[in-house]
């Protein structure tokens, strides 16, 4: 059997029987490796132990041991016992089995491959690749993928034999072969169990329990804080718990629409906040984009990594050793525009069949009519509320919108399902136990938003500046207390969050809870336009791009034209996503770029 770890020469901690072998280099993140009777057990993460005997023993003895004693008795079952954010990978030498597992939220990466009917794996899709068994051969279909969700999304990684795991999820290895399966799925009530007050008087228990496992230990801790209804509300959690003012770090820009630090410093003002500021530059971007892309084990294209960069940077300079994040409030509490959007439109499929068909859309249909005041856009609202969700939710795609056979060249069209990410959307949505369209949307979100978006942004990107990432808003016990809550209190009509928002109305400024979400984003669509060195960065990258066989030219030369012309912003993200793939491919392949290879060796 073959396994690794983050495994290396050089590693601090290595293990070897026979032909197994587990080791791991140092990092911000804690990881324990053992090896108690015929396992070897690697655990990453802060773990958090659901039987009190277990959290005893775990103080005693060590993570690592402990959670082997679990596998022992348990075996998968084990993992009911086990919360927190961490990655796990367990093996028995007796039986030549083995188990992998990572949180419920997808918080901890692991990766690993089937080599030759043995078993690699890693934190990192490259360490895994890495093995000279699995190879380094990128897979067209991630490159699509990429594409399609500007990150690669699990299951699949960037290379061809590896894979992830998904949120929840977990790989039993025996005879040769590995099983995947969900060991736990998130729960929602259609109606809540308890008095709203009595909800609200628990929510408030559990936030205040949440932020003190956060906070549990010597280190010095501050909070990454945009002025967002989550960051304000980890913020103002530190205040109260940690016995000093909390440190908080905020990134502004100079571009109108996109700063946000005014309502930072109103919640550094209601907490009273040591707060510190720093106001982006496009040559901090030209800067901080070399050291994004070797961050990355996978291209990644959301441009919010280079704000939350600067931010770790900015505490980690002041000696803060570990900063809390407040990601994942709006997918468990109801806080994205578009779930109050998609309700307006699923009002339509609740029409009576007969007079959606046999009234309104013949009026909608009546020659000249788009003259008329409003008609367009009832026309529009006809046409796209008969799209089901959820991929109703992708209509504004870039790879919706135009047709493939403009975008791609046709050989590496030819290599690849088109489909497969609406697949991955739908398995997703569907698997939500709701019948509620926020509760499947919310679903949807904690993979796709999160755990192949958000937490990588933020979890690697304060790796990259040294510093180790919590989320307190993710805790278990707070996550489970979320799916209690009906959608109809989540979404109230149209207003997102109401519950955690009137939880929260004498805590939090009244500012933020009017406000609309807004977070990180980065102008780099405008910032090209005004900045020779972030402009010739992009137009060199994209004319490497171009000699690469998978995107036409014309298409690219059409968005550099639209970006020149028209709407800035919007066309920049789709640079910006060209770029970073490009910029990724660069600094991690060994083939000439010229190459149309689709089976580039990677270093």
């Amino acid at each position: 059997m073959l396994a690794c770890c983050d495994g290396s020469a050089a590693a601090d901690t290595r293990i070897a029987v026979g032909t197994s072998a587990v080791a791991a280099r140092p990092g911000v993140v804690p990881i324990d490796i053992q090896r108690t009777g015929s396992l070897i057990v690697a655990a990453q993460g802060r773990l958090q132990w659901r039987v009190p005997e277990l959290a005893t023993r775990a103080g005693v003895h060590g993570t690592a041991v402990v959670v082997g004693e679990a596998y022992r008795r348990h075996g998968a079952d084990c993992l009911r016992h086990i919360g927190g954010s961490f990655a796990i990978a367990i093996l028995d030498l007796e039986n030549a089995s083995g188990l992998l597992a990572v949180d419920r939220m997808g918080i901890r990466p692991l990766c690993y491959a089937n080599p030759a009917g043995g078993l690699a794996f890693g934190s990192t899709a490259e360490s895994v690749a890495a093995h000279p068994h699995v190879g380094r051969a990128l897979s067209d279909q991630a490159l699509f993928n990429y594409l399609y969700f500007h990150a690669v999304p699990s299951p699949r990684t960037i290379y061809r034999n590896v894979n992830k795991l998904q949120p929840g999820e977990c790989v039993v290895f025996r005879g040769g072969a590995l099983e995947r399966h969900f060991y736990w799925h998130m729960r929602y009530a259609e109606r809540a169990a308890e008095p709203i007050d009595a909800l609200k008087r628990r929510f408030r228990d559990l936030l205040r329990t949440a932020a003190g496992r956060a906070i549990d230990g010597d280190e010095q801790i501050g909070a990454f804080l945009s002025g967002g209804t989550d960051s304000s509300t980890v913020t103002g959690l530190l205040a109260e718990l940690g016995g000093r003012p909390p440190r908080t770090y905020s990134i502004g820009f100079a571009a109108e629409g996109f700063d946000e630090m005014q309502y930072a410093r109103i919640a550094a003002r209601q907490f009273g906040a040591d707060a510190r500021e720093y106001y982006a530059t496009p040559q901090d971007v030209v800067e901080a984009i070399p050291l994004i892309v070797r961050a990355y084990d996978e291209p990644f294209g959301n441009a919010s990594a280079v704000p939350t960069y600067l931010c770790a940077r900015m505490a980690r300079a002041e000696g803060i050793s570990v900063l809390l994040a407040g990601d994942g409030g709006d997918e468990i509490f109801g806080g994205n525009a578009r779930y109050a959007l998609q309700k307006l439109f699923e009002v339509y499929g609740a029409i009576p069949g007969w007079l959606r068909s046999g009234v309104i859309e013949p009026l909608a249909g009546i020659p000249g009519g788009e003259r008329l005041p409003l008609w367009g856009k009832l026309q529009s609202y006809i046409r796209q509320s008969r799209v089901p969700l959820p991929d109703r939710l992708e209509s504004y795609n870039f790879l919706q919108r135009t047709p493939l056979s403009e975008i791609f060249e046709p050989d590496f069209l030819a290599a690849v399902d088109p489909g497969e990410p609406l697949v991955l959307y739908r398995e997703a949505y569907h698997r939500a136990a709701s019948r509620s369209a926020i509760d499947r949307m919310m679903h949807l979100d904690l993979k796709f938003t999160l755990a192949d978006n958000d937490f990588r942004k933020v979890c690697r990107m304060c790796e990259a500046a040294g510093i180790e990432v919590r989320f307190p808003l993710m805790d278990d016990d707070l996550v489970a207390f979320s799916g209690e809550l009906p959608a109809a209190l989540k979404v109230k009509r149209l207003r997102l969050r109401h519950f955690f928002k009137e939880a929260l109305k004498d805590f939090l400024p009244r500012e933020t809870l009017a406000k609309t979400k807004h977070g990180f984003g980065m102008p780099f669509g405008l910032w090209m336009k005004e900045h020779k060195p972030l402009s010739d960065m992009a137009h060199d990258s994209l004319a490497a791009f171009q000699r690469r066989g998978i995107v036409r030219p014309a298409y690219v030369q059409d968005l550099l034209r639209q970006h020149a012309t028209s709407h800035a912003t919007y066309f920049g993200v789709m640079i910006w996503v060209l770029m970073m793939l490009e910029q990724w491919l660069g600094a991690h392949q060994t083939v000439p770029r010229a190459s149309t290879s689709r089976d580039v060796t990677l270093l």
